[in-house]
């Protein structure tokens, strides 16, 4: 069965007898191979109730409950607020979105699918029936088969379809340059650069490969590489533990360009008898960034520590510990400062193996900051990467909110990561103490949410920084205001919407999935910082203006002078 294009519309008249709406979290969709798996899952997760009716309505204020599973396991696309009713045919887009529906009296978020090959929603609900109107089963089986549709590149395209399976053989352990474009098939700027790309992949067969990777669906990798928007382009070259970002003009001469570039690299590199990281199998990490680990430096090195370890438990003549020995240095060496490494010989430091039950070789733990668990991941190198990286992403700690006081305080936060977050707040006279640690509390809740994106986030009062202000194009709207810069590409993105946790919470969605209108910062760089005295958390006041004394006055001399103004 080849995948289809066309989705039944989903009306009011389909919902008069759902009862309960929850999300749909097994279904994964995949080749077409996996359909009958996939329509069997659907099937189950379907219930009917007579008297039953649920009908759109607006959503209230905030935002729905996040399931990030949804996209991370369904890959239907990221779930965006929509407050208003619609129709849940909705009009052609490149997001998923949230729809409310109300049932037995309470709101309920269910999820909708928009996209330009799906031109209608999807409802699902959990159950152990299935349901008995076969027009909505038909709508959410054709909506689980466009994954074919949403593909960017076909095979014939030039660009090669790299997988968590084939990536780490084809490109980190091969002798060729990889051009890879990290991309996520909603994305709008992804779609844009297909037929650039593409050009591009033609123009350099059999001098450099080309490929991309589909991170909604294979999220690890793209977190090994710190993705963290679409689309992302990496240049595996010369050493291919070290691949380049490329940052160059999103056109086939500028990905070509950049192609030949490293092969040139690559070429004089082997001319003077330099060799290529990466290539091989095997190896590539140093003994010495894994941490030994015993009874009496435990407690002090992991469970004390601010850092996140994965510690292996083996015994020296376990086999499956000889092999995975090589994997576990190179997952170290290539993990130092994020996640620690470290090994414990079991046979010799029986008190700290006992104290974990530890019962077979080798076995791993993840611990942070004194809690443990288990680890559940691959045993290769880039297996244990993924999972470490992810682990680290989670437990992140959340952005500090600085003030921009100095050019030191702007640099770090937008010249040191990939966006930072600029907002300019009202005049403490127009704002006072509590009313300004609110907007800054708003963003701290937000800094926390986005915390895995790595950005950085600074605040102004306004007008402090007017040259900043006009830089940005801030100002237009009125305060509070804020922008998202990428420093490196120097581009940012106004917020038009309202200054408050929704309204900025879906201004950052769209940047963060390469969604919004960019523009160039004015100048092409950051201009100079008006160095400023840090706020201290109090009310501003007027200055004081400063009492005459009118003792020494002659008052007859003022009427004289007022006669002859007269």
């Amino acid at each position: 069965m080849s995948p289809s294009n066309e989705v039944i519309a989903i009306d009011n008249e389909d919902l008069e007898n759902v009862e309960e709406f929850t999300f749909l979290e097994s279904v994964v969709p995949g080749s077409e191979s996996d359909l009958k798996r996939r329509t069997a899952l659907a099937a189950s997760f379907w219930k009917t109730q007579e008297n039953g009716r649920s009908m759109p309505v607006d959503a209230p204020e905030g935002d729905p409950p996040r399931d990030d599973r949804i996209r991370d396991q369904t890959g239907l696309g990221h779930p965006t607020t929509d407050g208003g009713a619609q129709h849940p045919q909705g009009e052609s887009g490149n997001a998923g979105g949230w729809r409310w529906c109300e049932s037995k009296g309470q709101k309920t978020p269910i999820y909708a699918i928009k996209s330009k090959a799906v031109h209608s929603c999807f409802l699902v609900w959990r159950t152990e029936e299935r349901p008995t109107n076969m027009k909505i089963l038909l709508a959410v089986l054709a909506a689980l088969v466009v994954d074919g549709a949403l593909a960017l590149y076909s095979p014939s395209s030039g660009v090669i379809d790299l997988t968590s399976s084939n990536f780490q053989r084809d490109v980190v352990r091969g002798d060729e340059i990889w051009i890879i474009e990290f991309y996520a098939p909603w994305c709008g700027h992804c779609q844009q650069l297909v037929p650039e790309y593409q050009k591009a992949a033609q123009a350099l067969k059999g001098v450099v490969k080309v490929g991309g990777v589909n991170a909604d669906e294979h999220k690890s990798l793209a977190g090994q590489y710190g993705v963290r928007g679409f689309p992302t382009i990496k240049i595996f070259g010369l050493d291919k533990n070290k691949p380049e970002d490329y940052n160059g003009q999103r056109s086939a001469q500028g990905i070509v360009d950049a192609g030949m570039k490293a092969v040139r690299e690559k070429v004089n590199a082997q001319l003077s008898g330099k060799k290529s990281g990466g290539s091989g199998s095997g190896g590539g990490g140093n003994a010495d960034d894994v941490v030994e680990l015993t009874d009496s430096n435990f407690e002090k090195l992991v469970l004390k520590s601010d850092d996140m370890w994965l510690v292996e438990f083996f015994a020296p003549w376990c086999g499956h510990c000889k092999t995975l020995a090589p994997h576990w240095q190179k997952a170290a060496s290539e993990l130092k400062g994020k996640v620690k490494l470290g090994a414990v010989d079991a046979t010799v430091h029986t008190v700290t193996a006992s104290r974990y039950g530890v019962q077979g070789y080798p076995t791993i733990k993840f611990f942070n900051k004194g809690e443990v668990e288990e680890y559940d991941g691959g045993r290769t190198a880039s297996d244990i990467v993924s999972w470490a990286n992810d682990k680290a992403a989670t437990n992140v700690e959340p952005p500090e909110i600085v003030q921009i006081v100095d050019d030191d305080s702007l640099d770090k936060a937008c010249k040191e990561n990939p966006i930072c977050v600029i907002a300019v707040l009202p005049h403490i006279l127009d704002c006072q103490s509590k009313c300004r640690q609110n907007y800054i509390d708003t963003l701290t809740v937000l800094g926390d949410k986005y915390k895995q994106k790595s950005w950085g986030w600074v605040w102004t009062e306004a007008m402090a920084q007017a040259d900043l202000e006009q830089a940005l194009d801030i100002g237009g709207f009125g305060y509070p205001a804020l922008a998202a810069l990428n420093a490196k590409k120097m581009q940012f993105a106004l917020l038009k919407g309202a200054f408050s946790e929704h309204g900025i919470n879906e201004f950052l969605r769209d940047i963060s999935f390469g969604r919004g209108r960019t523009a160039p910062v004015r100048g092409a760089k950051l201009p100079a910082v008006v160095t400023v005295e840090l706020w201290d958390g109090k009310d501003g006041s007027l200055p004081e203006e400063e009492d005459i004394d009118l003792s020494d006055v002659d008052l007859d001399d003022l009427d004289d002078v007022q006669k002859d103004e007269l």
